[in-house]
């Protein structure tokens, strides 16, 4: 009796808190230090929340990681902006966004589909409120996410024949698969204050969840496709990265090289396994970490600095260049970090039918990898500008990026099976019910 009721209000726990804390934070509006204070207090009592009952979580979600990734990404995003009164609508949308990605993956009926329905929709506000016509890539992305959203009601007019079509198509929107791949680069790129460095964690975790179930429906030849078009993007993202001077985008397009492997060895078997949630969510943080690192050398520099004009930050700044490099190693898939452990998991687990895509796969990989050390590599070292003033990370910086980096080697360590499997469609009854409920 006890435990069925523990696992009936769980949830609702869980998606309450964040909606409360955004509410409490209208009570201290005035004092932008405060406002942050509530927001990365809850957003932290929300993920203890998730590790105290993620066993109670695991026999509802089929994955209790996922969850738990969430209020993590939240807190540490919200915890590495500095304290600004131009921030606070942002640390309060992190909250709703937490809120509502809670929902679409603990909450079954009606509220599932509306929950991602309404994410986009603000994304998109978001991205409209934001556009500027020099960034014309702002409209490829609000096209992206309205792509995704129309996938959602997709269900309800054309019945069980496009059901798994959208589906595919809503989960390669969040997890970015191109040519789906645009919507999730903008908001890399365009979101206002610390949202990117969370977004970079909810979207490919909701997009995750979303496959899970509509992986075992699809034919063979549909699993065809999307290796094809995984091996494509996989490249495409690689190279692009390479070709970035912004380190938002070469953060995106590089994030976007990785996650194309994991829909490669996805829909190489057609269902999905315990270290795919390492894998995306270590690529998912680590990529967050290194966007709260750059925030911090934006905060001290403007906005608009132009990164080839630093170098020599080792010396300058040693606990800065200490973390950024633990980041990068971990971002490239060195051991034991989590990018690593979830990679080998992904491919133990995966026939490497063809030994032409595993070389591209392990090339988009190189590739990738390069883009983070030529970055770091030339902010850390090189002589130092006499001209500038350097700072090195202040306690809540060096806070959130020490957290993101033990988030990403505890992935590493910690045995896979200690996550809850995935599974395959015929044990989960409640994954994705946007999808499933029409049916």
């Amino acid at each position: 009796m006890v435990s069925a009721m523990i696992r009936q209000f769980a949830p609702w726990l869980l998606v309450n808190l964040p909606l409360m804390g955004a509410l409490l934070t209208m009570a201290f509006w005035s004092k932008p230090g405060q406002v942050k204070q509530v927001a990365v207090t809850v957003a932290a009592l929300t993920f203890a929340s998730a590790a105290v009952l993620s066993m109670v979580l695991a026999a509802i979600t089929h994955n209790s990681l996922l969850i738990c990734l969430l209020p993590l990404a939240a807190c540490v995003s919200i915890l590495g902006q500095p304290v600004e009164p131009e921030h606070r609508s942002a640390w309060v949308f992190t909250l709703i966004f937490l809120n509502l990605g809670l929902v679409a993956l603990l909450v079954d009926g009606l509220l599932n589909p509306l929950s991602v329905l309404l994410l986009l929709v603000l994304i998109i506000a978001l991205l409209y409120q934001y556009h500027s016509p020099l960034w014309p890539m702002s409209w490829w992305g609000i096209a992206s996410f309205g792509l995704g959203a129309a996938a959602i009601a997709f269900p309800l007019i054309g019945g069980n024949s496009s059901a798994d079509v959208a589906a595919l198509i809503l989960s390669a929107t969040l997890l970015p698969l191109v040519p789906f791949h645009k919507g999730y680069f903008t908001a890399l790129t365009r979101l206002p204050g610390n949202l990117p460095s969370f977004v970079v964690v909810l979207l490919p975790v909701l997009g995750l969840h979303s496959l899970v179930s509509t992986l075992p429906l699809i034919s063979s030849g549909t699993a065809t496709i999307i290796m094809i078009l995984a091996l494509i993007s996989a490249l495409y993202g690689a190279f692009m990265a390479l070709a970035q001077s912004r380190p938002r985008s070469l953060l995106a397009y590089g994030s976007l090289s990785f996650f194309s492997i994991m829909w490669w060895f996805a829909a190489s078997t057609q269902v999905t396994v315990p270290a795919a949630s390492v894998f995306v969510g270590a690529v998912a943080l680590g990529t967050s970490g290194l966007l709260i690192a750059w925030q911090a050398i934006r905060t001290r520099y403007g906005d608009d600095v132009d990164p080839t004009a630093l170098s020599g930050l080792v010396s300058a700044m040693p606990r800065y260049a200490v973390l950024i490099s633990l980041l990068a190693l971990a971002v490239m898939g060195l051991p034991p970090f989590g990018v690593y452990a979830g990679f080998i998991g992904l491919a133990l687990t995966s026939p490497l039918a063809s030994s032409i895509a595993m070389f591209a796969i392990l090339l988009a990989w190189l590739i990738a990898s390069w883009y983070i050390l030529e970055a770091v590599q030339h902010l850390l070292f090189g002589r130092q500008r006499t001209d500038l003033r350097y700072r090195d990370v202040v306690p809540f910086e060096y806070a959130a990026l020490v957290l993101v980096i033990v988030a990403i080697l505890g992935l590493g360590i910690v045995p896979s099976h200690w996550f809850a499997p995935l599974g395959s469609l015929a044990t989960m009854n409640s994954s994705m019910e946007w999808f499933a409920w029409n049916r």
